[in-house]
């Protein structure tokens, strides 16, 4: 990766220990990194540690000889922003614009085209109060990115949801931020099963994890394209932060579906969701057709469901996309198919949803003890694009393969 101008803003936590660790790690993989710290930042790390650690003078104060303008140069200097770590009281003053002291100046005068990144680190309660979060979401709705919190015992002794992000994750974070794709694509990925209810505590629902989607989400941003994660509420979250919604049943996916390709422009779907073939039509007690679906079944009775069959929603993406010239990722799972039933199952897709490639995984292929999951990528003519012994090498394929299918050259006009 390129070796970036990264411009980090420690604000007054114990976590600044753990933000040192990050600085570090930038630095030995190349990037040039300047840190402004607040005043109560310095109480926690000295001005020597982090100029040690950086081989540039810190800046603290707005009005030390020559640094008269340096929260404009800086801005201009940084390919982006990090606040590391993020207090409540820092994340509450950018909220309302206060530009009085050297970390205020700088957000107000940012390159808004540029990364700003904000790990917050707090007690959980502060974490969570109205005043914090609220200002969270202000934040991000001006482009600020929020790196996730972690959960666990703060260091008052309290657990929850307040603790600084590992710093690994953060160094991953702040790298995918300012990577350099040739073309910055934007992906939706779904993943996860629908799950269909029975009754008011049943649903009919599927073995997916979302692992796969999760990963692809993460992989796709890691390279700096913008994702948008659609997963079902029970699925593993991205494995680096990226934009993400839910969905519970068929039809919550269904509206999302319609909702994003329909008022945002993407360049490829990438259709990982394990979305249920069947939904409930009616559930019979006893031979009694149940008026309401929400009541817990009596398990005394003799219950009978019957299904209806859903239809094909990887067959309506290209046709709700804004952009006519979606790239669609559909994925096709079997059974113990050889190689000729395997291309025979991945066909339908290519002539009903118009698919530019399928993942085809079995599931006898699956490592039950390493997790290793093989897939094999399929183009239009039937013929396999390339071999994926993992996870982690279908995400780069696909990496791969989206870029050169979106070059500029090959997309229709929306």
């Amino acid at each position: 990766m390129p070796a970036s101008n990264l411009l980090f803003v420690f604000s007054g936590s114990v976590a600044c220990f753990r933000s040192c660790d990050v600085v570090s790690q930038l630095v030995q993989q190349g990037h040039r990194v300047r840190v402004v710290a607040t005043t109560s930042a310095l109480r926690f790390v000295g001005a020597p540690t982090l100029e040690a650690l950086t081989g540039s003078p810190v800046l603290s104060d707005m009005f030390q000889p020559g640094s008269a303008l340096e929260h404009i140069n800086l801005t201009r200097w940084a390919d982006a922003v990090v606040v590391c770590p993020a207090t409540a009281h820092t994340i509450n003053r950018f909220a309302a614009g206060f530009g009085d002291d050297f970390a205020g100046a700088l957000f107000l005068a940012h390159d808004r085209r540029k990364p700003w990144l904000m790990a917050p680190a707090m007690n959980p309660a502060m974490w969570s109060h109205p005043a914090t979060q609220a200002a969270v979401e202000k934040l991000r709705g001006w482009g600020v990115e929020f790196l996730p919190v972690g959960t666990g015992r703060t260091a008052c002794g309290e657990v929850g949801a307040g603790r600084l992000l590992d710093p690994a994750a953060i160094v991953r974070c702040v790298n995918a931020a300012v990577a350099r794709p040739a073309r910055r694509l934007r992906v939706l990925v779904t993943s996860g099963g629908t799950a269909e209810p029975v009754d008011g505590v049943r649903v009919l629902t599927n073995t997916s994890t979302g692992a796969t989607g999760a990963l692809l989400a993460g992989h796709l941003a890691d390279e700096g394209h913008e994702v948008v994660l659609l997963r079902a509420r029970s699925a593993v979250p991205a494995t680096l932060p990226v934009r993400e919604e839910t969905f519970g049943t068929f039809a919550e996916l269904d509206a999302a579906l319609a909702r994003l390709l329909g008022q945002e422009s993407f360049d490829a779907a990438l259709h990982a969701a394990a979305v249920g073939d069947f939904g409930v039509d009616a559930v019979f007690v006893d031979g009694v057709a149940r008026k309401s679906a929400s009541e817990k079944l009596d398990s005394a009775g003799e219950v009978t469901v019957r299904l209806r069959r859903r239809p094909k929603l990887v067959d309506t993406l290209r046709a709700r996309s804004r952009n006519r010239g979606l790239t669609v990722v559909a994925f096709k799972l079997t059974t113990g198919a050889d190689a000729a039933a395997a291309r025979a199952a991945v066909a339908p897709l290519f002539a009903r949803a118009g698919a530019d490639f399928v993942v085809h995984n079995d599931l006898a292929r699956r490592a039950a003890a390493t997790g290793a999951f093989p897939a094999d990528i399929y183009r239009p003519d039937g013929a396999v694009a390339v071999h994926c012994p993992t996870r982690t090498a279908l995400a780069a394929e696909l990496a791969h393969l989206l870029a050169s299918a979106a070059s500029p050259e090959s997309l229709s006009t929306p």
